[in-house]
């Protein structure tokens, strides 16, 4: 599918809040969310989210 805005791996958010989230797999025709995995303490959590409904999540720098 042309034209996706986040590709596997990238850290995204609900633009409503919550906690951040891995894109685990892209959109296909009959599905047009993206799957993403989040920690719940220990507990690995996944949901689907339409791409109107997430944001990415700017990496922050690392300190040397």
């Amino acid at each position: 599918m042309a034209g996706l805005k986040f590709k596997i791996g990238d850290i995204v958010q609900l633009k409503s809040g919550g906690p951040e989230m891995t894109v685990q797999t892209l959109p296909y025709e009959r599905n047009s969310r993206y799957r993403c995995q989040w920690f719940a303490g220990k507990k690995l959590e996944s949901g689907e989210f339409p791409e109107e409904s997430i944001k990415a999540v700017k990496a922050v720098a690392s300190a040397k």
